[in-house]
């Protein structure tokens, strides 16, 4: 793959604040003269949207089996490096993708217990070579995901409403890949002031840009 541009990746539970996150580092990159393409998983292409749909909020979706969850996460990531991301950077765009392949590691692999040989294939499969440059890991507890979410008055999706056992793992598999991926994996406690996470996601974002 021909990379100019630099591909960035936010995670985390529920209700850590990625989303936030996400529009102010473009507006701030914006401000700066960049020109930042933001993507979201599962989506970002029509047939992505359809999936997402699918794994969230259909009523079809609600019997699936882990290994499928994982097929279908999966076929909306191939779709999207194929058809948005790869070409965005390849002509020098800066990417920023809400979820990528470490959701499918954490929630899948982890907290579904599908085994870590078998998601790794999967996820392989899926992007080839097309890997973040950065991922901004926002750590969570789940009671304060759980009181973020009440407060915002927000109906959880099929996944949202799994168990604090389901979310305690999700929180472990992230803390684990940040510990195995130090370089690219840039770990902020997501209780911090909106502000501050703010401050330290773009010092790390330019760095990576000066590169």
């Amino acid at each position: 793959m021909s990379k100019k541009g630099l591909f960035i990746t936010f995670e985390g539970s529920e209700a850590c604040g990625k989303s936030t996150q996400i529009t102010l580092l473009a507006d701030k990159l914006r401000s700066l003269g960049f020109d930042p393409l933001l993507f979201r998983e599962p989506g970002g292409t029509a047939a992505g949207e359809a999936i997402r749909h699918l794994l969230q909020h259909a009523p079809e979706g609600e019997a699936l089996t882990p290994e499928a969850e994982l097929l279908l996460f999966a076929a909306s990531r191939a779709q999207l490096v194929r058809e948005k991301i790869l070409p965005a950077l390849e002509t020098g765009h800066i990417v920023i993708c809400d979820r990528f392949l470490d959701s499918t590691t954490v929630y899948q692999g982890v907290a579904r217990r599908i085994p870590a040989d078998d998601t790794a294939r999967i996820n392989a499969f899926a992007v080839g070579d097309c890997l973040p440059d950065v991922t901004i890991l926002l750590d969570l507890d789940h009671q304060t995901s759980l009181s973020r979410m009440r407060a915002a008055n927000r109906k959880p999706d099929r996944i949202e409403r799994e168990s604090t056992d389901f979310f305690e793992a999700v929180r472990r598999g992230y803390l684990n890949l940040a510990k195995e991926n130090p370089k690219r994996v840039l770990l902020i406690d997501a209780s911090c002031s909106v502000e501050e996470i703010a401050v330290e996601v773009l010092t790390k974002v330019i760095s990576e840009i000066n590169k």
